[in-house]
């Protein structure tokens, strides 16, 4: 067991994912002080407690402690064990959430993880479901995690205020991951997205899929959005439309851009055509930052770049958001590992904005508790 010595302290309550993953993953204990020790309503939120829960249902052995008031929490971190696992994750945040470090850790259970999530699957805090389904899984197929037990599927949609969805993940295990060399992001190719309606009229899908298509048409002819109108049980609890956009390049690359509507009840009413026009303009956003990995991987690329054998991988990244960078420096504390950070100016050939080649040299991270048949 890891002695008191090997562990990590922190103070706050950001990141918290961050470093219960890579605590989970390293092995270290870690401790986290004043946590909103000075807010009204201080310590630990609901759906902060569901995520180290759901900790808890995938490791073997985990000592989790908390305080009285729920600021100060003590995470010492057993083994990743998987198998079939149910969880209702809160619905302030989307399932997103939760599933965001899933893919981080389920390459390295003992069985391979099946975990039924219910709860909210489009938000406008988290990336949806969709959206990982459509960017994380061929990133995550890149560095050799692929097989038929590799899925990610939508049972059920639901909105917040009320959630009811149900998404099931299931994820192989791995003894070790490849190296990447992802340095040419290429041209895009196709969109693809989904509009979606719960609760509401189907029309307003096909009025989202108009004004998106009035936008990106005038860019690419390969378009093609397709309509999810669920009804009855699957529509879950609250009403809501929004739409997820992929754009697929030349080299296998996918970025990103989604947006829904707002909750019933919160805000004022969208229009279905704002949306589709909002979200296509993200869509062009993310494809000015480029890179070979959208804005919301970019962690889950270093992390699987960090765990991977004793060689070199290299990524080329749009500007890092304030999420990754953080995310380098608790990769420092955790790994002891530095990245080689070099800034590629837009020449003629990179349009767009300024990009960061990423360089690494892999721990050799191997999983446990697979042995070599």
């Amino acid at each position: 067991m890891a002695t008191q010595a090997h562990s990590l302290s922190y103070a706050g309550c950001n990141f918290l994912r961050q470093r219960l993953v890579l605590s989970t993953l390293s092995g270290r204990p870690v401790k986290i002080r004043k946590i909103r020790a000075r807010d009204d309503n201080p310590g630990l939120r609901d759906f902060e407690a569901s995520f180290i829960r759901l900790l808890d249902k995938i490791t073997n052995g985990s000592r989790i402690e908390i305080n009285q008031t729920g600021t100060t929490l003590y995470y010492q971190p057993g083994l990743l064990y998987g198998g079939s696992v149910e969880h209702d994750c809160s619905v302030l945040r989307g399932i997103g959430y939760y599933l965001e470090s899933l893919l981080c850790l389920a390459p390295f259970m003992k069985h391979p993880l099946k975990v039924v999530l219910r709860g909210v699957t489009n938000d406008q805090v988290d990336p949806s479901v969709d959206v990982l389904k459509a960017t994380a899984l061929p990133l995550l197929k890149q560095f050799g995690i692929d097989g038929e037990s590799f899925e990610l599927k939508i049972v059920r949609r639901g909105m917040p205020p009320g959630g009811g969805g149900e998404v099931v993940f299931s994820c192989p295990v791995r003894k070790i991951l490849k190296p990447i060399q992802l340095t040419d992001p290429g041209k895009i190719k196709r969109i693809r997205g989904m509009a979606y309606s719960v609760r509401v009229s189907p029309q307003m899908a096909n009025r989202i899929v108009d004004s998106a298509r009035s936008i990106l048409n005038k860019f690419i002819p390969d378009i093609y959005i397709y309509t999810d109108h669920m009804k009855g049980v699957n529509s879950g609890k609250s009403p809501g439309f929004g739409l997820s956009l992929v754009a697929e390049t030349t080299s296998g690359t996918f970025l990103s851009a989604e947006l829904a509507s707002n909750p019933q009840g919160q805000g004022a009413a969208v229009l279905p055509e704002d949306l589709g026009r909002n979200c296509a303009q993200l869509l062009l956003e993310e494809i000015y930052r480029g890179g070979c990995v959208d804005s919301t991987n970019q962690s889950l690329a270093l992390l699987l770049m960090t765990l991977g054998q004793q060689d070199v991988s290299k990524v080329l990244l749009g500007p890092l958001s304030p999420y990754t960078i953080e995310f380098l420096r608790h990769l420092k504390s955790f790994f002891q590992i530095m990245f080689k950070i070099e800034t590629k100016p837009c020449g003629e050939e990179l349009k767009g904005g300024d990009k960061v080649l990423m360089t690494c040299v892999g721990i050799g991270f191997s999983n446990l508790s697979k042995t070599l048949k």
